[in-house]
């Protein structure tokens, strides 16, 4: 059973619906006092940096998760939900994140690309991951966004994708501490966005 986050900034639905397929059950819940009863737990997210932090915060989330992840349980962050989890962000000003992970959000400036990424791109991976076993490397998946998280530690990274004249983070993962993140759509990235969601269900 996997525990979705609702804090009001997410696609709940499609990522549910995408865990139904794969009969992964799941619970979708804006209530952050029920998030202990889960050994794992899923942060989608889509909108701004500034409104999803503050909505978090508001919630109780950011306390109920910092627990969850002190306790080394498992959580996965989708787009915005990735981000969440960075030290700081500089989307429409300077806000804090959850600080999970070490590194900041920060926009693409490159005049030679559009700017937000909307589309399919390839997907290398820097290190095994348990989140990419059964996937060929190099493989495509659906990204939405104009920002990227910058890893103060590469050894955090365990994928990156180029765009805008640069090759940045788009997977994250600290097995020790059970924390997981995708920039990347995986429910709407096919099999294979499928198969990861399906790998962090059973890792």
């Amino acid at each position: 059973m996997i525990f979705i986050a609702d804090y009001g900034a997410g696609n709940l639905h499609s990522v549910q619906k995408a865990f139904e397929y794969l009969g992964v059950d799941t619970v979708v819940s804006s209530d952050a006092s029920k998030l202990a009863d889960y050994r794992k737990v899923l942060v989608p997210g889509v909108g701004a940096f500034g409104h999803a932090i503050n909505s978090f915060n508001a919630s109780g989330f950011s306390d109920a998760l910092g627990e969850h992840v002190d306790k080394g349980r498992h959580v996965l962050g989708i787009c915005l939900g990735m981000q969440l989890f960075m030290s700081k962000s500089e989307e429409r000003g300077k806000h804090k994140g959850l600080d999970f992970v070490s590194g900041n959000v920060v926009r693409f400036r490159n005049d030679l690309e559009k700017v937000p990424q909307i589309g399919w791109n390839s997907v290398e991976y820097s290190k095994e991951s348990v989140l990419f076993r059964g996937i060929p490397d190099r493989s495509f998946f659906y990204f939405v966004h104009s920002y990227y998280c910058d890893l103060t530690h590469g050894e955090d990274i365990a994928a990156t994708t180029f765009f805008a004249g640069k090759s940045f983070c788009s997977a994250i993962e600290i097995e020790k501490s059970g924390i997981f993140a995708l920039q990347f759509h995986p429910e709407k990235s096919s099999d294979v966005g499928l198969k990861v969601l399906e790998n962090f269900a059973k890792c």
